[in-house]
């Protein structure tokens, strides 16, 4: 198993030196993974050393290290983010949505306004933006798929239907999408995505990696296990891992 969505850096809380890595690569051991994919944020890009990962990873040769980035995406950004991503041989890019205009909606004292928002405009309204981002071609995965949920505000509506174009984007552009654990820790106490969507995800053909979304060592491959029982309950048979860009499979069988 391969723990592909963690944050070295976390939010700019430590240095990425040496030994900072080295604590994720045991802790990746510790966890009894294959493999660990660092992908820290883009906006901390300046504060990484990616090459030293690669070098740091050459002690590890039981594990398989992977560097991608986890990119903010806004519809005017796109160049922004494509010339970003041809600075270094990124072997995944997982694209997300934190925000929705101006507004960081993922921020812990952004609750209230979650509430007061109009649930179903508020899903339509980030999903659209997955939308566009599954559509722009820079990504590999889309993380983190129904985020707008953290703070436990759901619609009205039945969620599959409000993602629909969402959906319908990733699987047309070939994107995979992840199981992150991380939601069980938020206030809505569950995985991204939750299962109907993982359900429909399937009867599309998309595909899943998993990641703990851990921004320090100790939380790398929390609860990837029971993740994994949660997708192949859902029908999925292979987890994707990539290596520069491609896309690499293995059974869960």
């Amino acid at each position: 198993m391969f723990d592909l969505h963690t944050h070295l850096i976390g939010h700019q809380d430590r240095p990425a030196n040496r030994e900072n890595i080295q604590e994720y690569l045991e802790a990746a051991r510790r966890a009894g993974l294959q493999g660990i994919g660092f992908s820290d944020h883009d906006m901390y890009f300046e504060d990484l050393d990616l090459p030293l990962i690669r070098e740091v990873a050459k002690g590890y040769p039981d594990l398989k290290v992977r560097v991608g980035l986890e990119v903010d995406y806004r519809v005017e950004d796109e160049a922004k983010i494509q010339a970003l991503l041809q600075t270094f041989p990124f072997d995944y890019v997982i694209g997300s949505v934190h925000e929705i205009g101006s507004w960081l909606f993922d921020y812990p004292d952004q609750a209230q306004k979650h509430r007061e928002e109009d649930p179903d405009r508020l899903y339509l309204t980030y999903f659209d933006l997955v939308e566009k981002a599954a559509q722009s071609q820079l990504f590999t995965t889309i993380g983190h798929f129904d985020l707008i949920k953290l703070f436990g505000v759901r619609p009205r509506t039945d969620v599959r239907d409000l993602a629909e174009n969402a959906l319908r984007a990733i699987a047309e552009n070939g994107l995979v999408a992840e199981l992150n654990t991380a939601g069980r820790y938020k206030p809505v106490a569950e995985f991204y995505p939750e299962e109907k969507l993982i359900r429909e995800m399937v009867n599309r053909g998309i595909e899943f990696t998993v990641g703990s979304d851990a921004h320090e060592a100790r939380f790398v491959g929390r609860d990837l296990k029971e993740g994994v029982q949660i997708l192949q309950a859902c029908g999925v048979k292979r987890l994707i891992h990539f290596e520069q860009r491609k896309r690499l499979a293995f059974s869960l069988s």
